[in-house]
């Protein structure tokens, strides 16, 4: 099992929308970055565990957690012109663009805001926490997922 982190802006689509999806569960669509979409598309595995984190937020943070229920698939919305993730260049013969299911495992009570994931020093080497680091997918070691867990449970949220 792989964990992982998705950045979602609270606005468009928070942890409590995923809440409040049927059976608790979402595709996760709309990601333009190749790097990211390689994860989603090659790595990504029923079962994984992804940490949900709120960016553009005030404050930004991880909001909860989800695990992966459906393996990539193409992500349709590229194909929809009215659909502000359309791209020209995707298409059915030809998808460039994937997704995953995830269905909500954990929503925290408040966000663990990222200011105090940096005060931890088991997660000084997570790759959100690097300067410039803004894929909206990413890879989260087993410990780092754990050690913000523990922080949740800690905090009891």
């Amino acid at each position: 099992m792989k964990h992982w982190l998705m950045k979602t802006e609270p606005d468009c689509f928070s942890v409590s929308d995923l809440a409040n999806s049927p059976n608790q569960t979402t595709f996760w669509d709309g990601v333009r970055n190749y790097q990211a979409r390689n994860f989603m598309r090659d790595e990504m595995k029923i079962g994984d565990l992804v940490l949900v984190y709120h960016s553009n937020a005030s404050p930004p943070g991880v909001a909860g957690v989800a695990k992966v229920v459906a393996e990539s698939y193409p992500d349709h919305t590229a194909w929809d012109k009215n659909d502000k993730h359309y791209d020209a260049k995707s298409t059915p013969d030809s998808p460039r663009w994937f997704m995953v299911d995830i269905q909500l495992e954990r929503q925290f009570a408040d966000v663990i805001p990222l200011g105090e994931l940096r005060e931890i020093k088991s997660l000084e080497e997570m790759e959100l926490l690097r300067k410039g680091s803004r894929l909206s997918v990413q890879p989260v070691q087993k410990k780092e997922f754990t050690a913000i867990l523990k922080e949740a449970d800690r905090r009891g949220l």
